[in-house]
């Protein structure tokens, strides 16, 4: 690790923090540490980062505000890079804005509402990055990422630079081309209208006041657990099984809305993977139905 520190500082790409604890940039608070956790604050940077972990085959994985992510208790070995604050700006052209991939998605939204534009409604309550709304087209309310997405310029695997058209990142559900090939959103353009403002946050508030009414916002969670089923919800199929507050020590299903599962104080990874694990074994054996994780579980086993 040693010599993967001394590359790095060697070049220009941004601030290192050798065996950094990742619990603390997950919003489940649960992760052990990175072998080395770099934050480019510039696009340069983030090239010259790439190209290196390239050319010397060092393992990496990004992270944006670990919304949708579980670290395993052991950590990540290898980089693990978090867009800093320079890649987190942002552009309103009449309708179109472009959003760096370090910004908050919840703030666009808000900036959008306030220049009266529409489109981004839905994503009031999806606390990731622009970057990470990108890589899994986000979505809720009926709407996703892959209805108002222009283009991405993406630093790919290889550090070379591209811009992929709507055409070119295969969206599905929760799924992109990211996803099959690995690649860096540095920054996203999206297609607004123009909007009535009081509409926009009316719309904003009424969203804003069914997640405090259903969700489990107190307390450290990750989002949805599990994919929605083709024709029901996982939370419905969770509930209707009688798992609501079933506990693995400080992991436990939410009892306010079953397809959460929060850390009621020191749960670790394994509290969580195999709460999951019980979930997913209890609706199999009930409805003959196999739950798909919709957090992504990282780190070493």
């Amino acid at each position: 690790m040693q010599q993967w520190i001394s590359k790095l500082s060697e070049n220009n790409v941004g601030t290192i923090l050798p065996n950094e604890s990742l619990a603390k940039y997950t919003t489940w608070k649960i992760g052990g540490p990175a072998d080395v956790l770099v934050i480019p604050d510039t696009k340069e940077q983030l090239v010259n980062l790439v190209k290196l972990l390239h050319s010397e085959q060092i393992p990496w994985m990004q992270i944006g505000r670990g919304s949708n992510m579980l670290v395993s208790d052991k950590g990540v070995r290898g980089v693990v890079i978090k867009l800093g604050s320079g890649l987190d700006t942002y552009e309103f052209q009449d309708t179109v804005v472009k959003a760096g991939g370090g910004l908050s998605f919840v703030k666009l939204s808000v900036l959008a509402g306030k220049e009266g534009l529409t489109g981004l409604e839905f994503a009031g309550g999806i606390p990731g990055t622009v970057g990470g709304a990108v890589y899994m087209n986000a979505g809720a309310h009926g709407s996703d990422v892959s209805r108002i997405f222009k283009s991405a310029e993406i630093v790919l695997g290889t550090g070379e630079l591209v811009t992929y058209a709507a055409e070119d990142m295969k969206f599905g559900y929760r799924h992109s081309v990211l996803h099959e090939k690995a690649g860096i959103v540095v920054e996203a353009t999206f297609q607004l209208a123009h909007g009535d403002r009081k509409e926009i946050a009316a719309a904003m508030a009424s969203y804003k006041d069914r997640r405090r009414r259903t969700q489990p916002l107190q307390l450290p969670c990750a989002g949805s657990v599990f994919r929605n089923p083709p024709g029901d919800h996982a939370a419905r199929l969770i509930e209707s099984a009688g798992l609501k507050g079933l506990k693995v020590g400080g992991a436990e299903v939410s009892t306010q809305h079953a397809n959460f599962i929060v850390n009621t104080g020191q749960a670790t990874a394994e509290d969580v993977l195999t709460l999951m694990r019980k979930i997913q074994e209890t609706i199999k054996s009930e409805y003959d139905i196999q739950l798909v994780p919709e957090v992504y579980v990282v780190g070493e086993r």
